[in-house]
This record gives C-alpha cells, structure tokens and sequence, in this order.
C-alpha cells in the first residue's frame, strides 16, 4: 500500500501538473468552450479512461516494450498527429456541433469521450509520463510495485477527472455565453480547428521522445 506521506507528495506533484498547460489542457478547454459544460465532461472522463490505460501499460511492462524500440514513439506521433489533423478538419466540416442562428447542437457525448481517449493515446510523452512520473513514488519494500503503480495511476485518474471537470465546467460557462452572440458557431469551430492543429504541429515538432 502507498503511504500517507507519500501519497500527500504525489498529489501536490499531480496538481502541479494539472496546472502547467499542455495537450490536456488545451484539448478539455476547446471542447468546453465548443460543446459546453457537456464536452467539456465528456473530454475530461475520456482523459482518466487513457490514464488508467496507461497505467496498465506501465505496471505490466508493456510501456517499457514499447520504449525498448525508439521508432515506435515516432509512429504514434505521426499517427496522433493525422488523427489531430482528421478532427481539425471535421470542426470545421461539421462548424463545431453548432448550428448558427439556432440552437446549439452539441457533438455527440460519446464521441467527445472517444476522441479524448485516442487522442491521449496516441501521445508518446504520455507513455513516457506513466513510465518515468509513477515508479518514482514507489517503495518496493512496501510489497508489489506493480499494484502501488496502479493504486498511484488511479489516484491520478481520479484526480484528473476532477480538475479536468472543473475545468471543462469554467470553460463550457464561456461557450454557452458565446452561443448567445451572433456568428459564435463559426468562431467556436475555428478555435476548435485550431487548437487541434496546434497540437498536431506540437506532436510532431515539439513533443519529442515528458509535459502531459
């Protein structure tokens, strides 16, 4: 079991985290300001799903395969940097899930989830995070460091669901009072767009094989 002590450590370095911008940041902010409250949620529950994932992938050595051949981290950005690109180009497609003039209509809930979850996925620095970040709060003569790296990769979903709601919340606040100004729609899926394609030039640019 992870100590008290420790786990009050790993908390405030969590936090620090949530509060340095990056990918996930960036990604539950436009979909709250595009969907609203809603996506912002949806975006935030997709973020804690690939957390855990990670985290499985972390504690039963399959990140440490994955690190084992460098070429692999270049395909997952190639990969997480098209499907950035691809969601880009449907906000612009689809203007955002909003309908000018009308009223709102909000990208399906599930689908917010999903693209939350694959787009974390395909992060490489993500793996790195969970295979560098989690065994440094690990006590091996605590018992099975496995199980103290999914108790610490649970803590930090959870913890994640919670910031990322709240902040999913504040910024959803913000699209729902741009809905009520003529032409947001076409504003809200631009910045969608965006955002998205800043991501993609960081993936491919910037993030190469430890922010989240």
């Amino acid at each position: 079991m992870i100590g008290l002590a420790t786990l009050s450590l790993f908390l405030l370095a969590v936090l620090a985290l949530f509060l340095s911008p990056g990918p996930n940041m960036a990604f539950v902010l436009s979909h709250g300001v595009a969907h609203g409250p809603r996506g912002g949620f949806a975006a935030a529950i997709g973020i804690s799903a690939a957390d855990l994932v990670h985290t499985l992938f972390a504690a039963t050595g399959v990140t440490a395969l994955v690190a084992a051949w460098p070429p692999s981290f270049d395909v997952l950005r190639y990969a997480g940097a098209l499907y950035l690109v691809w969601l880009a180009v449907q906000a612009l497609r689809s203007g955002g899930g909003l309908r000018v003039g009308a009223k709102a209509q909000p990208a399906g809930f599930g689908r917010i989830v999903r693209m939350a979850l694959l787009n974390n996925l395909v992060n490489p620095k993500a793996l790195l995070f969970f295979m560098v970040f989690l065994p440094q709060f690990v006590d091996p003569s605590r018992g099975s460091v496995a199980l103290q790296l999914v108790q610490l990769g649970v803590v930090l979903s959870v913890a994640a669901l919670a910031f990322n709601t709240l902040l999913g919340a504040c910024s959803g606040q913000v699209g729902r009072w741009l809905q009520r100004r003529p032409g947001a729609a076409k504003f809200q899926s631009r910045l969608l767009a965006a955002v998205m394609l800043g991501l993609a030039v960081r993936l491919l640019f910037l993030d190469r094989p430890a922010s989240r």
